[in-house]
Order: structure tokens, then C-alpha cells, then sequence
């Protein structure tokens, strides 16, 4: 129940997304609405981890955690893009020369954080799911 706070950042996140288009005159702010945008979604993941990572929300990440191949699969891709966030924002923070664009660094860098914490309930719901899990305990 606790993880539908996600929804609300999440929300606000596309809000500001989009603002730049439906506002004609904020589009010269366009970077500093995409930098609360990532801030919001990058607060949005991180209530995402509030979920029971016991249970599938459907079908199909049912599928990717059960399969310990696709599971793996998105393991990596998930710490890949949180790492490379990371990396980004921080290496933006030092090296870019204007403030909007170190703004815009710091959203980048909230967001690859809220991403390591899905990359932890990712992992939870692999080790939850995965099928082979069984024959893996029994033979250790």
C-alpha cells in the first residue's frame, strides 16, 4: 500500500516533463523543468522500493524474475543505467561551466540514487522469483 506514494512524484515528474510544451513561454526554462523532473522521478523510484518484493505486480516482470537468464538481464541494465547516472550527474556537477547545467547534473545524480534502490528490490524480486532457486539450495 505504502508503495503507491510512488504515484504522486511520478506524476509531478511528467508534469514537468511536458510544462515546457503546454506553457510556450517556460520552454526557454526547459532545462530547469527536466531538472525537477528528474528529481521528482528520481523521488518516485526511491517510494518504489517500498514494495512486497514476494509479489509480481504482473504478468510480464513475473516472466523476466522467473526466467534466471531475462532475470540477470535486467539486473545489469537496471545497475548499468543507475550507475551511469550516477557517473553522469556527478562528473556534470564538477565539470559543467553554466549553473543550469550543474542543476541539471544534481537531478541526474538523485536519479541514478532512487535507481540503486530499485536495483536492491530488483535483486529481492529476482531472488524471490526465480525458478531454479530450489534446485540451487538443494544442491549446496
Amino acid at each position: 500500500m505504502v508503495s503507491y506514494l510512488q504515484y504522486p512524484p511520478m506524476l509531478t515528474a511528467v508534469y514537468y516533463c511536458i510544462k515546457p510544451y503546454i506553457h510556450l513561454n517556460s520552454f526557454n526554462d526547459i532545462l530547469v523543468h527536466y531538472n525537477i523532473a528528474l528529481i521528482f522521478a528520481g523521488l518516485g523510484i526511491s517510494l518504489s522500493t517500498l514494495q512486497d518484493t514476494t509479489k509480481t505486480q504482473n504478468n510480464f516482470s513475473k516472466r523476466i524474475w522467473q526466467d534466471p537468464k531475462k532475470g540477470k538481464i535486467g539486473l545489469f541494465v537496471v545497475g548499468i543505467t543507475a550507475f551511469s547516472f550516477i557517473l553522469a550527474g556527478l562528473y556534470g556537477l564538477y565539470a559543467a561551466q553554466g549553473e543550469i547545467l550543474q542543476e541539471l547534473s544534481l537531478g541526474m545524480t538523485v536519479l541514478g540514487i532512487g535507481q540503486v534502490g530499485l536495483l536492491k528490490v530488483a535483486i529481492e524480486m529476482f531472488e524471490n522469483h526465480r525458478l531454479n532457486k530450489k534446485g540451487e539450495q538443494e544442491s549446496s
